[in-house]
């Protein structure tokens, strides 16, 4: 079972840098819970951000661990890709990075979480054994799933909740495997509140609705589908305590950004983003090959953060942006939980 929170709402886990101790205390505080994305930091970052928030606050709180995909089949496409990008390297003064693949130092990141109230995984299904050492530890352990397949495949490894991710969520779709379609594009997802009726069809595991929502209704909707808890990712991003960049929050208000879509322009794994001016100039070329993208375009979008270049940079966002309300993280729970 989950523990019962005074405001059934979580702070999504955003990796590369969004998700900060700060929000995460924050929230916790106000009566939700907040997560730490462990994507892309070091273990040794992880264990300073887990010590972090012990430290300042007794509320249970969740880290979230990306699963070790494989190396891409294809390291010729991603070389064609990387080439591709010469022209927005060459504008923002910077080399693309080298195709590499790594397993983002994930058992280490394991055994650093290991005790951490809540572990949620991604990318993935972990064998019984992980599932069985996290909770050993103390930890409860939620797998994500994007389908009903995936749930049922989830839940026979033994976790104590699933995170139900709807297409309408921004950033990476937590899919076991990115399966292109014929003709390279992403297959469509299932939108969260069918997903929601759909996994409590194969399970009694406690849900975690995930996907789009931003406001008190939108967590009402999928509480009535069966879930336990709502998350929420992109209604965050506006709050000072998480780490935003200047230029991500500004396209994020800015009326020129008027779609989103899901992409591998960025990673090499379907994401959702505004859509901006190198998503409609690669998202064609851009191969299904994580994380070997994700490393090639990374001195890319770190410049244009740094530049205020808001058509080079990974604008992740859920469907729900435009109801962004930026305000302190504390205030932004208590609003919700009111309309609750």
């Amino acid at each position: 079972m989950l523990p019962e929170l005074p405001v059934p709402l979580v702070a999504a886990p955003m990796a590369g840098g969004p998700s900060t101790p700060d929000l995460v205390v924050a929230v916790g505080e106000a009566g939700g819970l907040g997560f730490l994305g462990a994507g892309y930091k070091t273990f040794d970052a992880v264990r300073a951000e887990v010590d972090e928030v012990r430290r300042r606050s007794t509320r249970p709180f969740g880290v979230n661990v990306f699963l070790a995909g494989s190396p891409t089949r294809d390291p010729d496409a991603v070389t064609t890709y990387r080439d591709t990008l010469a022209a927005d390297a060459a504008t923002l003064g910077v080399d693309a990075g080298e195709a590499r693949w790594d397993d983002d130092e994930v058992a280490a990141k394991l055994a650093v979480v290991a005790g951490v109230p809540l572990v949620s995984l991604t990318f993935g299904c972990p064998p019984r054994d992980v599932v069985g050492v996290l909770q050993d530890a103390g930890s409860l352990v939620v797998l994500t799933v994007t389908s009903p397949d995936e749930a049922r495949v989830a839940a026979e490894v033994g976790p104590d909740a699933l995170w139900v991710q709807g297409e309408e969520a921004g950033a990476h779709r937590g899919t076991f495997a990115d399966v292109p379609t014929d003709d390279g594009g992403v297959a469509p997802g299932v939108p969260l509140l069918d997903l929601l009726d759909l996994v409590r069809a194969t399970t009694d595991l406690p849900l975690v609705a995930a996907g789009g929502l931003m406001d008190g209704a939108d967590a009402r909707a999928g509480l009535g589908h069966g879930a336990t808890w709502a998350a929420m990712g992109t209604a965050f991003l506006g709050c000072p305590e998480a780490a935003t960049t200047a230029t991500h929050l500004a396209a994020l208000q800015d009326p020129r950004f008027g779609a989103t879509t899901m992409t591998r322009a960025f990673t090499g794994r379907p994401a959702r983003a505004l859509v901006n001016d190198f998503v409609r100039a690669h998202d064609a070329d851009a191969p299904s090959a994580y994380p070997e993208v994700h490393h090639v375009t990374r001195p890319l979008r770190t410049a244009a953060a740094a530049a205020g270049d808001a058509h080079r940079l990974h604008l992740w966002a859920g469907t729900g942006w435009q109801r962004l309300r930026p305000m302190p993280a504390a205030d932004l729970v208590r609003t919700i939980a009111a309309e609750l």
